[in-house]
C-alpha cells in the first residue's frame, strides 16, 4: 500500500471515530435503557448507543468502500470482496460506560487479510484519540497531537500490570496464571478495558493480559501498540489478532518475562 492510500484511509477511518461520537457522546452519564444479550445469569450490556454508532460506522464504510468488509460487535460479518476488513467495536467497555466512568473507547481498526493497516482508539468523553499505523502511534486532543512511546521496563519488578476484571477470565487456571505474574510486579491494577491498552502505549502502563477476547475486542489496538514499540501477542507469542488470551507489554524484555509465566496454561 502506498503512503497516500494509507493517509487517506487513516483521514477516512478519523471521520468514522467523529461520527461515532456524535452518536455516543449524548447518551453517556444520561438515563439509558439497557439490554442483556445474554441469559442464564451472564451479564453482557447492550444499549442504543452501541447500536447506533455501529450502524453509522458501518453506514460510511459501505458508501465510501463497499468492496470492504466489516465485522462488528452489535451486526456481526460482513465479508470483504478485496482482502480488506474493518473491525469495529463501537464501545468498548460497556458496563464502564453505563456507569459513568469513562474507561471506554470506540475501537476501529483496518486489516488487509491477516495484517493490520490501523488503528484507532476514541474516548469521546475526554476528546482523547489514539492512532497506530505504520507511521507511528499518536494520541491527539483536540488541535495537539504527540507522538506515542512505551516506556522502558525490563523486568516484572518495575512493571505497573492490569487487567479489566478478575471475573473476566475464561477458567480459573488463566485467573491464576494472571496472579503469579502479578506477584512479582510493583503494582497491578484491574479496570481499563481498552483504556489500558491506550495507557500501555502512553508510556503509564507496562503489562496488560486478559483472556476470553473478541476479534474486535483487540485488532485496533495491536496497531497502536506495536507503533509505539510495545509488544502484543497471545499466550502462546503468536498473533494476537483473533483475539482470545492476550499479552501486551511496553518493553519485549517484559513481554518475554511475563510470557513465560503464562504460557503454561496458553490454549
Amino acid at each position: 500500500m502506498q503512503d497516500a492510500e494509507l493517509r487517506e484511509l487513516i483521514t477516512f477511518a478519523g471521520s468514522l471515530a467523529d461520527a461515532a461520537r456524535d452518536v455516543i457522546r449524548p447518551h453517556f452519564r444520561a438515563p439509558l435503557a439497557v439490554e442483556n444479550k445474554k441469559n442464564g445469569g451472564e451479564f453482557d450490556p447492550v444499549t442504543i448507543a452501541d447500536r447506533d454508532a455501529e450502524n453509522i460506522i458501518r453506514e460510511r464504510i459501505m458508501e465510501k468502500y463497499p468492496e470492504h468488509g466489516v465485522l462488528g460487535e452489535e451486526f456481526g460479518h460482513t465479508l470483504s470482496r478485496n482482502g480488506f476488513t474493518w473491525c469495529i467495536d463501537p464501545i468498548d467497555g460497556t458496563r464502564a460506560f453505563i456507569t459513568g466512568v469513562p474507561q471506554w473507547g470506540v475501537l476501529i481498526a483496518l486489516f488487509e487479510d491477516e495484517t493490520p493497516v490501523l488503528g484507532i482508539m476514541d474516548q469521546p468523553y475526554t476528546g482523547e484519540r489514539f492512532t497506530g499505523s505504520r507511521f507511528g502511534a499518536t494520541l491527539t486532543q483536540g488541535a495537539r497531537t504527540t507522538r506515542l512511546r512505551t516506556r522502558a521496563c525490563a523486568g516484572l519488578d518495575g512493571a505497573v500490570l492490569t487487567t479489566t476484571h478478575p471475573g473476566a477470565f475464561g477458567k480459573k487456571s488463566e485467573h491464576e496464571a494472571y496472579l503469579r505474574v502479578a506477584a512479582q510486579t510493583r503494582l497491578h491494577r484491574y479496570g481499563g478495558d481498552c483504556y489500558a491498552y491506550a495507557m500501555l502505549a502512553h508510556g503509564l502502563i507496562d503489562l496488560v493480559i486478559e483472556t476470553a477476547l473478541q476479534p474486535y475486542d483487540i485488532q485496533a489496538l495491536i496497531p497502536i501498540i506495536e507503533a509505539a514499540g510495545g509488544v502484543i501477542t497471545n499466550w502462546r507469542g503468536g498473533p494476537a489478532h483473533h483475539g482470545g488470551q492476550v499479552i501486551a507489554a511496553g518493553d519485549a524484555r517484559l513481554h518475554a518475562a511475563a510470557l513465560a509465566i503464562v504460557q503454561p496454561d496458553a490454549e
